[in-house]
Formats: structure tokens, sequence, C-alpha cells
């Protein structure tokens, strides 16, 4: 087994593995809520992404974005497939996956328990008014600090640092970031040391909270369908990226852990 690779923080954090030439965390909700609270409570900057086949594919592929996503401080094994890889390359013994919907909520939990306040970044303007009013259902306690919906476009260096004012304006002590990837990770990077606080990237979470996008069923999701069902829903957006990134996925999977067998076998 490859020797696990540690990231130094002043917050405690799991260890990380590489896994398709991405390090990615050895972590549980539990532990990832954790390490996340504790970044916002002491005001330091922390990256957290949930990373799914996908991610970990377009990295490989394209390593500028490698290079951002190995710089993040929790990469969770987003979808069934990466932690199926994980525990089988480093028997990592993880039972279940974080998932960054799933993720977001107990972050929400967590934040109205400690009394810390969240920003929404990211999605569109009518999917940020719903997800705000779920929240407050769904999490009553919770504090949103505010919320924007950038337009889906590169913005000009003064529009962005107008969306960095207001961030940091609002005095949130989380921000959840759903821009999609790669786009919302090279956001959060470029903005670690600005902010200065957990930045938390979700994906599409705004919009399975918000009701716009409906979640696949759980017995899907725990066999690592839940692609299928995504690609049923959005064929026309979705169909190129799974039938490219997937066969990536198992090739880049299948060759560590025959390098890492032959490794083993050798004196």
């Amino acid at each position: 087994m490859l020797s696990e690779l540690e990231t130094p923080s002043s917050i405690p954090l799991a260890p990380r593995y590489p896994v398709a030439g991405v390090l990615v965390s050895r972590t549980t909700y539990a532990d990832a809520v954790s390490s996340i609270i504790e970044a916002a409570r002491a005001c330091v900057p922390l990256l957290a992404a949930a990373t799914s086949v996908h991610g970990l594919t377009l990295a490989a592929i394209d390593p500028e974005f490698g290079a951002v996503l190995k710089s993040f401080d929790l990469v969770t094994p987003d979808g069934q497939p990466v932690r199926w890889a994980l525990n089988l390359l480093h028997a990592a013994r993880l039972g279940e996956r974080v998932y960054g919907p799933t993720l977001m909520l107990r972050l929400c939990e967590a934040a109205a328990a400690e009394g810390l306040s969240v920003y929404l970044y990211g999605g569109r303007p009518e999917v940020l008014a719903r997800l705000v009013e779920r929240l407050n259902t769904t999490v009553p306690r919770l504090c949103i600090a505010g919320y924007s919906a950038p337009p889906f476009r590169q913005l000009t260096p003064e529009e962005d640092q107008r969306e960095v004012d207001q961030i940091v304006a609002s005095n949130a002590q989380v921000v959840f970031v759903g821009l999609g990837c790669p786009r919302q990770e090279r956001w959060a990077q470029a903005h670690r040391e600005q902010l200065s606080r957990p930045l938390v990237c979700v994906g599409a979470a705004f919009d399975f909270h918000a009701g716009t996008l409906r979640q696949a069923p759980d017995w899907m999701q725990a066999r690592g369908l839940e692609w299928l069902f995504r690609l049923l829903m959005e064929p026309r957006r979705l169909w190129r990226r799974y039938l490219t990134h997937i066969p990536i996925f198992v090739v880049l999977v299948s060759r560590q852990y025959l390098a890492q067998r032959l490794s083993w076998r050798r004196p």
C-alpha cells in the first residue's frame, strides 16, 4: 500500500491518499464536519471539495486543475466509485461516501448549533431564493449571512472584487460554493487567502436542496448508479461527461491497482 500523504495544517485533517493522481481524504461526515467547523471557529482558511469521478478525471487530464485540487485541505469521496477506489487501493475501510449535498446539510446543522453563520455563493438567483427559503425551514436556527448568484461567465476583476467584498462584509464564517466543477474549485483556491475562512465546494447541492433538481433514489446512490439517474434526467448536458470520464476513471484506478500489486511482489 502507498504511504499516506499528510496535509500540514493547524486544523486536524483526515489523512489523504492518491487515487487517480489526486489526494483524496479518508474521511467520514463527522470528521469532515468537525475539521470545517473548527476552522470556522478559528477564522482560518480551509478548502474542502466533495469530489466525484468527474472531478478526479478532470484533474487527471488537466494538470492545471490537478494542481488546484491537490492544494485542497479536504477532498471528500463524493461518489461511491471514489470510496470504492479508496478502499481497494488503500484499505481505507470507509463504510460510506461523503456526498456534497449531505455534507452541506450536516454542516448547516453543526453551524446552527455552534452559532456560526454561512454564506451561499453560486447557482441561479431563483435557485438561491428557494434554497434560502428551504434551509430556513429545514435548519431553522441557521444564520444565513448572505448569498450571491454570480453570472455564468468570467467575471471582470472589478466584479470579482465586489463579490469578495460582499462575502467579507457579511462576516459569514463558512462559505458554501456551488459553481459546479471545476469552476468552484478554481474560484475557491484563488480566494483562499482573501477570504480566510472555510470554503466548501458542494457542486449541485444548491439545486438538490432547493428542489430544482431531483436526487437519485437511495438504492441507486448506494450502488453507485447516481450517474445513470442524472444521465436520464439531463441526457443532453451529461452524456458526453459520463461517456468520457467513467472509462478514464476505470483505466486510471486499474493501472494504479496493478502498479501497486507489482510493487508489493518485488523483493
